[in-house]
């Protein structure tokens, strides 16, 4: 199963970068159907890291297998996300979106590998898209 892997600076282009690296990454491997749902669940889960972990920034790791992919990003921050009962016109709904274009497949995990952040105390955030593990689609 390949695996990519971007470090992701706490900057205000970074969300942008990533969705280009996955953009990339999954028209290379031929997945071009899951390349819209991929870059906008991918573009929040590193803006929250950017916007909520304290740190260095985070690393994006993508794995693509056959019709599916998983993109985990990770950061040093063990807070984990949750689902706001209500959102703002300015923030609020990033996880509702990653949610509902996933079909609920998303979650954490704890510790975050080093992969080159300064400690291994965080968390990953992930997703799935495409043809799952488990024989799922998205």
């Amino acid at each position: 199963m390949p695996e990519y892997t971007l470090r992701c600076p706490p900057l205000d282009t970074t969300a942008r970068i990533a969705r280009d690296f996955v953009t990339s990454v999954l028209r290379a491997l031929g997945l071009d159907a899951l390349v819209d749902d991929a870059t906008l669940c991918t573009s929040e889960l590193v803006t929250n890291s950017c916007v909520h972990a304290k740190g260095t920034g985070a690393v994006l790791l993508l794995t693509a297998e056959r019709e599916a992919v998983r993109v985990t990003v990770y950061d040093e921050d063990r807070t984990p996300p949750a689902l706001r009962e209500g959102y703002d016109g300015e923030s609020g709904r990033g996880l509702w979106i990653v949610d509902a274009l996933t079909d609920g497949r998303w979650g954490t995990e704890l510790p975050a590998p080093r992969l080159g952040l300064d400690s291994n105390e965080g968390k990953g955030v992930w997703f799935e898209l495409g043809e799952g593990p488990n024989g799922g689609a998205s």
